[in-house]
């Protein structure tokens, strides 16, 4: 068993209104690779967000009291703070360098998922607006063109708790399950797995970070290909949004 990760080095630089898709199946025409039934493709939400035109312009930011209050205790640029503040709906936890809150969307992480790098100076990415929605979109586009079954992943880096590092995560998911339900399938020893789910999204996203990179590596596309289960997940209807565990059940808050 064995999966292939290719990453796409030749997507130049996003702007606003650019078609992912295209840039996509060019820059694979250009590695000599194309797009096979049951691929999956992991795209960076920063690629997305530039797309779509979603900047937070930091220089613009007018601090809240509030967020003179976190800037001080997080010692983060109030203006980016501001920001933060902006994209949530709760602050969870401040320490002495972050801030974790839940988004809009729902995700619990930190800064809001803003980011600051691969983007002009004095800018920031936010989450995407609707990161199902863009999955879909850029998955139907594709899957027009090269009239494959596909799967979309958009991918964003985060930190989680009680563990050092971040790993790729799934925000957006179009084409397969986000959670793989075990349960009721048996283990080596002849046992019955009674709550087994898999967040089978994420450890897509995270193998597809390993490529991608975190810095200058300019790998913003990471092309899966010869995952078996992909038949077995295939969903065209649901997202990442059964990813996130709701709040009652949040042990932590």
């Amino acid at each position: 068993m064995q999966i292939q990760l290719i990453g796409l080095t030749e997507i130049p630089l996003v702007n606003e209104g650019d078609n992912l898709q295209e840039l996509i199946l060019k820059s694979a025409n250009l590695q000599g690779i194309t797009l096979d039934d049951g691929d999956i493709l992991v795209v960076a939400e920063t690629l997305i967000s530039k797309a779509e035109g979603n900047f937070i312009d930091l220089e613009s930011m007018v601090p809240s009291t509030k967020a003179m209050d976190l800037a001080e205790k997080t010692g983060k640029d109030p203006k980016l703070v501001e920001a933060i503040i902006q994209e949530s709906t709760e602050i969870i936890r401040v320490g002495p360098d972050f801030i974790v809150s839940e988004t809009k969307h729902g995700f619990i992480c930190a800064n809001a998922g803003i980011d600051e790098s691969n983007v002009d100076e004095g800018k920031a990415t936010p989450i995407p607006i609707n990161p199902d929605k863009s999955a879909l979109q850029l998955r139907n586009n594709l899957e027009n063109s090269t009239q494959k079954d596909l799967a979309v992943i958009i991918s964003d880096t985060q930190g989680r708790p009680f563990r050092e590092g971040a790993v790729g995560v799934a925000i957006g998911v179009s084409g397969i399950n986000s959670l793989w339900n075990r349960q009721g399938e048996i283990d080596l020893y002849g046992r019955e797995l009674q709550t087994t789910q898999i967040a089978v999204a994420d450890e897509l996203a995270a193998s597809a970070s390993l490529i991608m990179g975190q810095v200058d590596e300019g790998i913003p596309v990471v092309i899966i290909k010869e995952y078996n289960s992909f038949n077995n997940l295939r969903n065209v209807v649901d997202g990442a949004k059964s990813l996130i565990r709701p709040k009652k059940f949040d042990a932590f808050r």
